[in-house]
């Protein structure tokens, strides 16, 4: 998925709270936090992080993508709706379809590598970063801010979402 095209729609079999598809955001920033509840990395950082920028950021739209390419039996949506209610996740959360193949359909869209991954997605509609792992609170919030403060159709240049690594 090249940075910079058109975002492509989140392919839902359900909506866990409101729907809110890509198309009906436009004018808005989207935050999508691509997730597994069995995933640490998604429970310890990406879940949390989006839960932050839901609170700081009101004028960002986030929403969670429920993705599995694993332990299919184990994640249903029963599940997934217990987990999001006592992890307090009150954004809405699509579960991604599977078509028969291992990887769900907007997972594939994406060509995402795992979870969590995080989508930017700016007013136009564009994928404007697309980060796999843990990023960084701090360069996050910047990127937001810069997200927010475009008013035109031109990007500004692009501040490059890494991974956080211990060290």
């Amino acid at each position: 998925m090249r940075i910079g095209s058109p975002a492509p729609e989140l392919d839902a079999v359900e909506w866990i709270g409101p729907p809110r598809p890509l198309a009906e955001l436009r004018g808005r920033v989207v935050l999508v936090e691509v997730f597994q509840m069995l995933c640490p990395g998604c429970v310890s950082h990406g879940l949390p992080q989006a839960k932050r920028v839901e609170e700081m950021f009101p004028e960002v739209a986030v929403i969670g993508l429920h993705s599995v390419f694993e332990h299919h039996e184990a994640m249903t949506p029963v599940a997934l709706r217990a987990f999001l209610h006592e992890y307090r996740i009150r954004f809405p959360v699509a579960v991604d379809r599977h078509d028969g193949d291992r990887i769900p359909v907007t997972m594939r869209r994406y060509e995402l590598q795992g979870t969590p991954s995080t989508l930017l997605i700016d007013r136009e509609g564009r994928l404007r970063q697309l980060a796999f792992g843990a990023v960084d609170d701090l360069a996050l919030g910047a990127y937001l801010g810069q997200l927010l403060g475009e008013s035109g159709p031109e990007p500004e240049p692009e501040i490059v979402l890494e991974p956080e690594t211990a060290g």
